[in-house]
Order: structure tokens, then sequence, then C-alpha cells
């Protein structure tokens, strides 16, 4: 099973990949870890490109969790065998964003590089509620979806995403007895 999850940030992708690797029990790939180095400075491009190379290359199943479209995002929607595609509204992803914030203050979340500190600042307030929903980002969303339509899921509330989340959990308990 290869599985990407793309979508809006502060929306849920790396609670939701973590969730599905734990069930599929297959590595993954958080593409904040490789994009951020401690500190959030940024990774050179030429290395984060062969680090999710590697792991592609690596790994008959996967989860990678991230939209970066310099790191082999058409490989990754191509390879993938379900596209997660988390469609919250821009207030749900800032609520997430400082519920995030509250849990991991002063401490890098588990799907982030050791060494960046959970933070929720001026610009990223913005890049959630405008700069990252720019006709540019929705247009790439929606030519995933056009391209794709038979894998991709796209998940709009919480309770389509706990609908998801309790199939997915059922499904895997069925075939497993």
């Amino acid at each position: 099973m290869k599985i990407a999850m793309i979508s809006y940030s502060g929306s849920g992708k790396s609670t939701l990949a973590r969730f599905l690797g734990k069930c599929y029990q297959v590595p993954v790939l958080h593409l904040d870890c490789v994009h951020w180095l401690p500190g959030w400075k940024e990774r050179e491009g030429k290395e984060e490109q062969v680090l999710v190379e590697q792991f592609m290359d690596a790994n008959d199943s996967w989860v990678i969790d991230g939209n970066y479209t310099k790191l082999s995002y058409q490989r990754r929607m191509k390879e993938a065998d379900r596209i997660i595609f988390l469609n919250f509204n821009r207030f749900t992803c800032l609520y997430r964003a400082w519920k995030r914030l509250m849990r991991y203050q002063g401490e890098a979340r588990e799907s982030m590089t050791e060494g960046c500190t959970e933070k929720l600042d001026l610009e990223f307030i913005w890049w959630i509620l405008y700069k990252g929903r720019t006709r540019k980002y929705r247009k790439r969303y929606q030519a995933v979806r056009k391209q794709y339509p038979e894998k991709v899921t796209v998940i709009r509330s919480q309770r389509q995403l706990d609908a998801f989340m309790a199939r997915i959990c059922h499904l895997l308990a069925m075939s497993r007895s």
C-alpha cells in the first residue's frame, strides 16, 4: 500500500499519516523532516530530493505526508495507490495549528525535525489563511483530483475524517480475522 497525503497546512496530514502507517504497518515519511534542518533551516534542494527518492526506492509500501512539489511530487502521485486530500477550511486549519502549538509548545512534534520547536508566528498564520490557499495551490489539488479520480479521497470535515479512520480500522480488522 502506497499512500500520498496532501492538503493545506494545519489540516492534520501528519497525524493521519502516522495513523495509516501504524494501521498498514508501513514506513511513514514526513516531508517536513526532509525539508527542515534543526533551527528551522532549509535543507539544500538536491539533498532533499535524494532523501525522498531513496525512501521511495527502498520501500514497496509507504505513507508520505506533505505537499513539497519539488520532492518527487509527480512520482508520489503516480505511484500512490491512494491519495488523501484533507480539504478543511482555513479556519479549521488555523485552529488545528493552534491546538498543535498548545500541545507541543517548546518542543518539536514527532513529524518535524528535532530542533524545530513548534511555532505559530504571523508568517505561518498568513500562510494558513491566505498564502497557502492561492489559486495556484487550489489548481494543483484540482489537477491531482482530475488526473487520478479513482484513487483520490477528499475529506472535508472532522466527521468525514472520523468515518474514514473507523472504516480503515474495520476493514483491517475484518481482513485479519
